[in-house]
């Protein structure tokens, strides 16, 4: 997908000096969708469907797409549609194997020279994204894990969920930005006054259903992108907010 008119790939430090907090999201944002960790996900989905609603595989598939794209989460379908317990869900299709991901030391790095408090904003749930965060070597870096649980079930890109988090975190939305790989998910952070950035992906579903929506930063590495962000401070003389 080409650059989305008006967004940029090169953060100016000034734009952003008055960012408080930075708030990510876990799958193929905080690693890279290269690494293909997020296909076991899905295809323990789909196979979860399968068994639970006496499905055939292409059956399930649509399913699990169809969902996803009307209630946000495969997983809010099932709840809704079926009265699916969330918890044993959850447990299995998270049950993967993180060894295609590893620590990167120039996120490392990056994450800790950003000023202010991080969040993880995540439609998963806490254990799943400890265990990535762990695995990156970067869990130390955030203050907390705002889940599918702490959502109340109410995923992105519901605005409830964002409202949400806002209240319970006290964010302020003009000094916090949001990077995400799913380009729908920023649009009501947008619409609270967040700064936006898309990590594009190779998935299939990164820019379904955002027709319209123009982030106001673009990148395809999500490191290289803080280390920019850095450059630009280190470049105004230290007149930037770099820790």
């Amino acid at each position: 997908m080409q650059l989305s008119e008006g967004a940029r790939s090169v953060p100016a430090g000034a734009d952003l000096a008055h960012i408080e907090t930075w708030i990510f999201d876990l799958d193929n944002t905080l690693y890279p969708s290269s690494s293909h960790l997020f296909d076991q996900v899905s295809q323990r989905i789909g196979a979860f469907i399968a068994t639970a609603l006496e499905l055939d595989p292409a059956e399930a598939k649509r399913v699990q797409k169809s969902y996803f794209r009307e209630y946000g989460t495969t997983l809010r379908g099932l709840m809704l549609k079926h009265g699916m317990d969330p918890a044993p869900f959850l447990e299995y299709v998270h049950d993967i194997d993180l060894s295609p991901i590893a620590p990167s030391d120039d996120l490392e790095a990056a994450l800790g020279r950003l000023p202010g408090r991080k969040l993880v904003f995540t439609n998963a749930d806490a254990p799943y994204a400890e265990r990535v965060m762990a695995r990156l070597g970067i869990g130390h870096h955030f203050s907390d894990i705002y889940d599918i649980k702490a959502a109340d079930w109410v995923p992105k890109p519901f605005p409830e969920a964002y409202e949400r988090l806002r209240l319970l975190h006290a964010v302020e939305p003009e000094r916090a930005i949001l990077f995400e790989d799913i380009l729908r998910n920023l649009a009501p952070a947008a619409a609270l006054g967040m700064a936006t950035v898309w990590v594009r992906s190779d998935s299939d579903w990164a820019a379904s259903g955002a027709d319209g929506i123009t982030p106001d930063y673009v990148t395809d590495d999500l490191a290289a992108w803080l280390g920019a962000l850095h450059a630009s401070w280190a470049a105004d003389g230290g007149g930037g907010r770099a820790g």
